[in-house]
């Protein structure tokens, strides 16, 4: 009897001390950015119209790094969706224009400053759907935007202090390099190309010649009420002149965000 209490003992204190050796914090940090952005947005697409709209830019912008304690590599990957109401000059006419885009990429990260200074330099894949909507139009009163490409893309930030008070400096840039998009040709209708069959040159390669893009983010990161928070600017430039059809986008706004920083704890089974 002795010997079986005796025995139940030592499993009961056993159990927790098993649960901490099965319990494994992960060597993996993931910094996950939520943050939404208002700002002003310029819009030309010739198909449509040969005048520019302007209106207001709504952004919602998913940030995540994936860094590993111990590498230099790091990953990255982005979401972004926009939606903005646009007028044309004379008030008479209005655009509707939406945009989803997702990149994924890696980085090489250098250190320096007692590690308070970091710089990443890598490559990202970026993808992105999107509509542009005439209202005024009766004949072909819609645009697709849809592409792939590659852009080199650059990361420096900054730790610092103001009067006890933690901060960090963040810049973030990125240009496509490589890709392919989508575009009717000059005077043809999506009736022609959808219903007909008639393929005229849609699927164009893009380079910095004909798509001369550039996306840039700046912000600084503190603490307000226990919570990261993160403001700043994003600004977008995206052109392109295929076809004999020209498009751009020019925004330019204010994001405000959250940052949650965590690794993942794994029980062994």
């Amino acid at each position: 009897m002795r010997l079986s209490v005796l025995v139940g003992v030592l499993v009961i204190n056993l159990i927790p001390l098993r649960a901490q050796e099965d319990t494994l914090r992960s060597d993996k940090m993931t910094t996950s950015v939520k943050m939404l952005g208002l700002g002003h947005i310029n819009v030309l697409d010739t198909y449509l119209s040969p005048e520019s709209y302007t209106g207001t830019d709504f952004h919602y912008l998913s940030h995540t790094t994936y860094d590993k304690i111990g590498s230099k590599i790091s990953r990255q990957f982005v979401q972004q969706g926009s939606f903005a109401y646009l007028n044309e000059r004379s008030l008479r006419a209005n655009e509707l224009f939406a945009m989803y885009q997702l990149s994924y990429g890696w980085h090489y990260n250098w250190f320096f400053m007692e590690r308070r200074l970091n710089l990443k330099v890598g490559g990202l894949i970026q993808g992105h759907a999107g509509v542009l909507y005439n209202m005024r139009n009766s004949n072909n009163p819609i645009q697709a935007k849809l592409g792939v490409n590659i852009a080199p893309s650059a990361v420096v930030s900054c730790r610092f202090k103001v009067l006890n008070q933690s901060f960090m400096a963040r810049y973030e840039a990125e240009a496509p390099l490589l890709g392919l998009m989508f575009s009717p040709n000059y005077g043809q209708s999506y009736y022609e190309l959808f219903s007909n069959g008639n393929y005229d040159h849609n699927l164009v390669p893009t380079y910095i010649v004909n798509a001369p893009s550039f996306t840039q983010m700046f912000t600084i990161d503190f603490s307000l009420l226990k919570t990261t928070v993160r403001v700043g600017y994003l600004g977008i430039v995206d052109q392109s002149d295929v076809n004999h059809l020209k498009f751009h986008s020019y925004s330019h706004m204010l994001i405000l965000g959250v940052v949650k920083t965590f690794n993942l704890i794994h029980i062994r089974p």
